[in-house]
Formats: C-alpha cells, structure tokens, sequence
C-alpha cells in the first residue's frame, strides 16, 4: 500500500547573522544554507498494517508524512501510495487517503459540526444519504451523536479530536495518516481514539501510519515500529523485538525483611532505588539467573519480582544514541 525508496527531502534557507550589520549584510549579500530534513528512507507498508512512525522532535516525521500525502515535493528517491505518486495530487489518490495532524484543524470554528461534515460531504460528492449513513455510522463508533449540533469552539479538546476524526474519514479512505492525532488529550480521551482506531482498521481494513510521543498509542496499536533519527531510519521492526534487541538489561524489585541499604546491594547490580525496605535494581539480562541465585541465597527477601524496562525508556535511550544504538546488520536487515 506505501513503497518509498531512497527518499529524501532538503530545505534551502538563508542564513543571517544578528544585529544591524547581520542585516545589512544580509541584504546585499545574502548566504544560504541546506537543510537535511529526510535523508534517504526507505520502507514498505502492507494493506490493513498499523505502523507507528517514531523519532524525537526535528527528526523528519512530519515532512516525511507530508511527502507520503503529497504536501510537499521530495528532492530525491521514489514513493507510492495506494499506487499514486503522492505529489501528482490526482483526485483518485485524494479520495484514498486522509491526513490527520494533532495540531491542526478543518472543522469552521463557529459552526456546528454537522455543518463542517455536509461541507466534506459535498467536496467528496457524496450522497446526502449516504453521508447520512457515515456520519452516524462515525459518530456512533466515536460516541460524539450529541455534540454534531454544537459549534466546535464549544467542544472540549477530546470532542474536538474526535469530530477531526470524522471529517477525515468521512470519505472511508484507505490509507490513514496520523500525526499526534491524541495530542493534549486527557487518558480517557486518548483511550477513545484508539480504540476507535481498532475498531475502524477491523471494520475497512485501513492502513495507518501513526506518529505520536504517546508510548501508550503505539503500544495499544501497533506490532510494527519505524524509527527515524535525524533525517534517518534507524529501525523498521517489531515493537516486541525492540526489548529484546536494544535492553540488555531487566529491573528487579525487591521486598526485603529488614532496612534496604544501597552498599549492601550494589554487589548485584545498579541501585535504581531505595526507599525503606523495598529496592529497585538493574541487571543484565545474560546475568539474571546467576544474580537472582545470590540474591535468594544471601538476603531475606519477601517478595521479588522481574520486569521488563518502560518501552519508553528503551525508546528514548535508542534516540539519544542514534544510529549508534543500532547494529549494522540490524540497519541492513531493515526492509526497503
């Protein structure tokens, strides 16, 4: 459904030195420089697959997006979606996708949002029956049937989110783009949109390419990560091999019988923490089993349990590293 290969995208933007003369100088003499927002990624999405799309702030997300919807020219490489060149903007690729961003909105701000909705409808051509049908269809499934009549400026944030949804996807495209689509929404909020995202892949069998900071949205939806870092794509995998791959380590809490002291624990790895008789460690994962030996055979301990680092320690930790925190063959194995 999404082929992109050897994609890139560069920026020319002036480059101004501060103050008076800064800007004498640059009137007469004005220097550029090139930026490299998206440096030659290559990926495949297949029909009915739901991919998180991840990366810090300034990594080329948003642009990539844009050049997959055909916002913006890419400078080098090839893609296609849906079988169209996104950038030819024909009307057949327009009425397949949608794009979704979190900080933006289409819906008119004093208007109704019904009015907005017949607005979509008629740009689409579609029947007023039939929009009829999709538009209590959508607001069924996203539990918004009494807000339709209200003006959007009277909407919470998560009702306003939510009615972005249904104008999106009025017109049942195929392919979905999401860009923090639960952007400054509250937990339950949040929780409403993804599950109305499931509900809409099962239903039409969407592919969606999902950015969000949220480690809850990717987690909840998607069984494949890309991540991208500085213009670069880094990974391209599962979500469950990311542990596995880039956290060679587990945590153990442990519940001791008497005061838990930092000095007495360090011989069995990092101290993460101690608060009074319970205690948090980091151990590598080739030495758990050696180490949790020792650890029942020297303390008295009355509870001890094993977990798996937050996904978004892990996450976050792969992005500060960079490319570095990827093996080689893990970048070769990647799928173009």
């Amino acid at each position: 459904m999404i082929a992109a290969r050897d994609l890139a995208k560069s920026y020319r933007t002036a480059a101004k030195e501060p103050g008076f003369y800064g800007t004498l100088r640059h009137f007469f003499h004005r220097r550029y420089r090139s930026i490299d927002a998206v440096k030659g990624i290559s990926f495949s999405i297949e029909p009915g697959e739901i991919v998180g799309f991840l990366g810090p702030n300034g990594a080329g997300k948003t642009t990539a997006l844009k050049m997959l919807t055909g916002l913006i020219h890419p400078t080098a490489g090839s893609v296609q979606v849906a079988g169209h060149t996104p950038f030819s903007r024909e009307h057949a690729f327009l009425r397949r996708i949608t794009l979704v961003m979190g900080q933006k909105q289409q819906l008119i701000w004093d208007l109704p949002v019904l009015d907005s909705l017949r607005i979509n409808a008629a740009v689409y051509d579609i029947e007023p029956a039939e929009a009829k049908n999709r538009v209590e269809e959508l607001s069924r499934m996203l539990g918004l049937k009494e807000q339709l009549t209200q003006p959007v400026r009277k909407l919470s944030l998560g009702e306003r989110m939510k009615a972005e949804l249904m104008a999106s996807l009025l017109h049942r495209p195929e392919v979905l783009f999401l860009d923090e689509p639960t952007l400054g929404l509250d937990v339950n909020a949040q929780a409403a949109v993804r599950k109305f995202l499931l509900e809409y892949n099962a239903l039409y069998g969407a592919t969606i390419l999902l950015t969000s900071h949220y480690m809850a949205d990717i987690v909840a939806l998607c069984k494949r990560v890309m991540m991208i870092h500085e213009g670069r794509l880094i990974y391209d995998g599962s979500l469950d091999a990311v542990l596995e791959r880039f956290a060679p380590y587990r945590e153990v809490k442990l519940e001791l019988k008497q005061e838990a002291r930092a000095e007495d624990l360090r011989s069995f790895g990092e101290v993460e923490s101690v608060d009074g008789r319970e205690a948090r460690l980091i151990v590598r994962r080739d030495d758990l089993t050696q180490t949790l030996e020792r650890l029942l055979g020297t303390l008295e301990i009355v509870d001890l349990t094993v977990s798996d680092p937050p996904i978004e320690r892990v996450i976050g930790k792969i992005f500060h590293d960079g490319a570095s925190a990827v093996p080689k063959t893990e970048l070769a194995a990647t799928p173009t």
